[in-house]
């Protein structure tokens, strides 16, 4: 059976112009976290009616460019391990093949309510998982007083390290240690099924980078853009060949995530690595509450709850949105307060050095 016929939403200038700045706000996002912002930008598409897997197709057509101009952008701070990238994108480039059929035959299945709900329900579930996880890491590591603390490799990580896997092992100058390929590929499989099915990869990716493999946060969240560069490019041309990519808002999200994605790479020069922590996990759980919300929409259109009423139905989708925005305004209001305080903070020391 051929997958239902999917119809993109019509755009006038409140559209554009909201697109725009989410894909500001997501490009600042990917820039300091690495990602890919995709956590923020789906969502928000899909708060304005673009249906669920038309935003993930969307949102993975845009991301392979922004993610090569951030990953350009931070290789030149040596923030990047190019090798441990491009050896976790191949696997994970299967992943988004596989992940992507999934989505094709929710879609088939269930049509746009379905698709908009698995999107949602995985959103949650992963949101709230990474999101709190990574704020009481986060937390841990401001209570303990050594902000260098988070960056000494987990127990997980070094008996990784410990493996001797003969004819697999390659030396990670990020991680300072070799590690079989064998250890890399279901951490890349399971990366690229979770980015193709909601277009983030980074929830997994960036984290196993950091507790499995042994990365610090910075070269993480910098060489994860690598990794959504392979799967961005791959995920792209096998849902542009479903119909499924509405290149308008690629290209108006990708607009605005040119700008932001520069900006919030040169935060991270700037900041303690817990601070990238807190951003992720603050505007997770926001994201997360956001999407929570319309579920029981999703769930009365396809019939397996009772149905809402007109007014609860409007006012579930206008608070979502509003949480929405909230999260935007959240995220990029950390990001550039870090940003600034850390620019004053480096100025004062080059006054005092010139003054000394």
């Amino acid at each position: 059976m051929d997958i239902p016929a999917v119809n993109f939403i019509d755009l006038d200038l409140t559209k554009i112009v909201f697109l725009f700045l989410v894909g500001f706000v997501g490009g600042l996002v990917s820039g300091f976290i690495g990602s890919g912002g995709a956590f923020v930008l789906t969502p928000a598409m899909m708060s304005i009616g673009v249906p669920g897997i038309v935003a993930v197709a969307s949102n993975m057509c845009h991301k392979f460019p922004k993610s090569l101009v951030g990953a350009m952008k931070r290789y030149k701070y040596g923030q990047v391990d190019v090798k441990l990238g491009l050896i976790l994108g191949v696997s994970a480039e299967a992943g988004v093949l596989y992940g992507a059929h999934i989505m094709e035959n929710i879609k088939r299945t269930w049509g746009d309510a379905g698709s908009n709900l698995y999107v949602s329900v995985i959103f949650v579930l992963v949101l709230a998982i990474v999101g709190i996880w990574v704020l009481q890491d986060a937390w841990r590591t401001y209570r303990s007083g050594d902000s260098d603390a988070a960056e000494k490799p987990t127990r997980l990580a070094r008996w990784i390290q410990s493996l001797r896997i003969p004819g697999t092992m390659f030396y990670s100058h990020a991680a300072k240690a070799e590690i079989s390929w064998l250890v890399t590929i279901p951490i890349g499989i399971s990366t690229g099924m979770l980015a193709a099915t909601i277009a983030v990869g980074g929830f997994i990716g960036v984290p196993a980078m950091m507790y499995v493999l042994g990365v610090p946060s910075l070269m993480a969240s910098a060489t994860e853009l690598v990794i959504a560069f392979v799967m961005g490019l791959g995920g792209s041309i096998k849902y542009a060949w479903g119909g499924f990519v509405d290149i308008r808002l690629a290209m108006i999200i990708l607009a605005g995530s040119l700008f932001g994605i520069q900006l919030g790479a040169i935060g991270t020069t700037y900041v303690k690595p817990y601070m990238v922590k807190v951003v992720m996990g603050t505007i997770m759980v926001v994201v997360l509450i956001s999407r929570a919300l319309v579920i029981p929409v999703y769930l009365a259109s396809l019939g397996w709850i009772a149905p809402l009423s007109q007014a609860t139905t409007a006012l579930l989708k206008n608070v979502s949105l509003g949480v929405m925005i909230a999260a935007l305004l959240i995220g990029a209001g950390i990001i550039i307060k870090a940003l600034n305080s850390g620019m004053r903070a480096s100025r004062r020391l080059i006054l005092s050095e010139e003054g000394a």
